[in-house]
């Protein structure tokens, strides 16, 4: 059984190289030499990292004013403040938050994660999505399965192939969640830029890696049955924009991603 605390620093990998789009540090030279050769193919890979996190940030807030006080974020990455328990917090000390991601360097960066209010509370799960069960079963020792969760699925669902049942895995892992509860995503698409997107997936595919860029069509197709927000399935800079954290027009096209939050009924 592979050490879950092993870093494997000879291929890169999305979590570290997301730091390194944000101007992080805890990444390594393969990380950076990918993200270098994405830049170059589309320089909006920098500003489309940063508008996933002003995502993150408003629809969190959006949530927290909304009244919900528990969140399952999946594929957190590493910390970059703020994370979302403090923006959650930071509105309602009660909020609960449970963070997993399958990248061990976010596991060494977890004390991080885990400074909760006194009232709330934040605990992180070393998984992989592709577990939907075993996160289920360690986010219920923090999280009331029987009250209302936001799934957060930040820039993540574009690492899944439809082949790897994307769908069915966001599927089991809201089917556990209680009426009331919402879905939170953002997602890369190639739509804009078909031709670059192409050449993009064939580097990820290089690496040993998957990259799935939808359709704005196809990331609605994970919404199906829930009650949408407004703007419902937008380009990911105009999904409530008033609520601030927004990255400025860059001049250079739609920022390539889609932003959305659906209640279940």
């Amino acid at each position: 059984m592979t050490d879950p605390s092993y870093i494997d620093t000879s291929k890169p990998h999305p979590a570290r190289m997301y730091d390194w789009f944000l101007g992080g540090k805890d990444n390594y030279p393969v990380d950076e030499e990918m993200g270098r050769q994405l830049v170059a193919m589309d320089g909006r890979v920098l500003t489309t990292a940063r508008a996933n996190r002003a995502f993150m940030q408003r629809a969190t807030r959006w949530l927290t004013h909304e009244g919900v006080r528990q969140f399952l974020d999946i594929g957190t990455g590493i910390p970059t403040e703020p994370n979302l328990h403090q923006i959650a917090q930071g509105i309602a000390p009660d909020a609960r938050v449970v963070y997993c991601d399958n990248d061990p360097i976010v596991l060494a960066h977890a004390e991080a994660l885990l400074r909760s209010t006194p009232q709330g509370a934040t605990e992180y799960i070393q998984a992989d999505f592709r577990e939907p069960e075993r996160i289920l079963e360690e986010a219920a020792r923090v999280l009331d399965f029987d009250r209302p969760i936001a799934l957060s699925l930040v820039a993540l669902l574009h690492f899944i192939a439809d082949e790897d049942g994307a769908y069915d895995l966001v599927d089991r892992l809201m089917r556990a969640l209680p009426s009331g509860s919402h879905l939170m995503l953002s997602h890369g698409t190639g739509e804009f830029t078909p031709e670059t997107a192409k050449q993009a997936a064939e580097l990820y595919e290089a690496r040993g890696m998957t990259l799935a860029l939808r359709t704005r069509a196809e990331v609605e197709r994970f919404f199906e049955g829930y009650e949408m927000v407004d703007p419902g399935v937008a380009v990911i800079d105009h999904w409530k924009p008033e609520l601030g954290a927004r990255m400025p027009d860059m001049g250079e096209g739609p920022t390539p991603g889609y932003g959305a939050v659906g209640r279940k009924r």
